[in-house]
Order: structure tokens, then sequence, then C-alpha cells
């Protein structure tokens, strides 16, 4: 892999694993958008689809698939030390145990369900994208993006709220109000994903003209 190319796949695989571990910190806390409530990690988990992307339509399926697996990974670890962090007997002077706990030590059933929704989206949206891209023969890149967006981020958003809140919260009315905040998102990262794929392929160009040194 070229520096510029090595560059630009680190800084991608960055923000992907970056906004998954966010999203999964701070998805206990439900917000409104427009008036729909939705946990409050939509956004930071939003990106790692456009990562994804973005990664896949210029690295491939393989690498796509590697990613999501890191991520999976990462937030496993990330899991095992907010919990370790949260059982650690704390200072003798320190009071914010409580509060410290209930925002960093998401119970069990909030991991299982960001685990669970995390690896069935993700690994869906790399399948469907590759398999749009091969339907239109590596045409239309905003429909690829868009549509394995929608159709991953629906799954996303019914297990993990359904896994999640099943019993305590409006199941339906999060789901909904999830999916359509991200669907909004994932319209106006189109343009972000069009850029980084030109950005990225117009850099490995350039480098691969330049002579060797």
């Amino acid at each position: 892999m070229e520096p510029v190319s090595r560059r630009g796949f680190t800084l991608l695989v960055s923000l992907f694993i970056g906004s998954l571990v966010a999203a999964a910190f701070i998805s206990s806390k439900i917000v409104t958008i427009f008036g729909l409530a939705v946990p409050a990690g939509v956004l930071a988990y939003s990106v790692t689809f456009a990562a994804s992307d973005i990664i896949g339509e210029v690295w491939g399926r393989e690498s796509a698939s590697e990613v999501v697996h890191a991520g999976l990974a990462a937030m496993v670890v990330a899991t095992i030390l907010a919990h370790l962090a949260v059982e650690w007997q704390g200072a003798a002077f320190w009071t914010g145990q409580e509060a410290f706990a209930s925002v960093i030590g998401s119970t069990p059933r909030i991991v299982a369900a960001s685990l669970c929704a995390y690896f069935v989206s993700q690994r869906n949206d790399v399948w469907l994208f590759h398999v749009l891209r091969r339907l239109t023969n590596g045409r239309h890149l905003w429909l690829r993006n868009n549509l394995s967006t929608m159709v991953s981020q629906l799954l996303d958003s019914t297990i993990f709220v359904t896994v999640a809140f099943w019993g305590v919260l409006p199941v339906g009315e999060i789901i909904l109000g999830q999916w359509a905040a991200k669907m909004l998102i994932a319209a106006l990262d189109t343009p972000v994903v069009y850029a980084g794929v030109a950005a990225l392929r117009s850099l490995g160009t350039k480098a691969e003209a330049q002579p060797a040194t």
C-alpha cells in the first residue's frame, strides 16, 4: 500500500473505530431530533457507515470486512475496560462514582444490544454495498451508499432498540425515530463519501505518477 493510500486508510479506520466506541458510550441517553426520540449516539454511529463505504469503494470488500471485525474487537475491549473502571474502587476523596457509573457503566443488556446490532448491520452494509456495486458495474456510488446504509441502519436500529429497551421504553417510536434520523444523516453524508473517494483516488494516482527516489 502506497504511503498516501496507507495514511488515508489509517485515518478512515481511526474515524470508524473512534466514532463506534463513542456511540456505544453515549447511546444510553435519549435525545430528540426534529421531535423524534433517538439515542444520542446516532450521529457518531452514522459516521461509521460513511467510513466503511469509502473503504469498501477504494480498497474493496475484504478491507471493509477487516475494519468491521476490528471495530467489534475494539468495542469488546472498550466495554471490558469501562466495566473495570466502574468496578475499580475509587480514591477516598472521589465522590462522583454514581454519576460515573450511570454514564460509563452501561448495563449488560445495552452492551449486548450494541454488539449484536453492530455485527449484523455492519456486515450487511459491506455485503449489500458490494452486491450493488457488482449489479451496477461500479456505477452509481450514491445508490449503493444510500441503499446499503438504509437497509443496514434499519437492521441496526431494530436490533439495538429492541434488545436494549424492550419493556422499558416505547420501542417502536424509538426505532422509527432513530432510523429516520439516520436516513437524513446518510443522505447528507453522500457528498462526503463522493469527496472522500475522489480525494483518495486522486492522491493515489498522483503518488503513482511520481518518480521513485
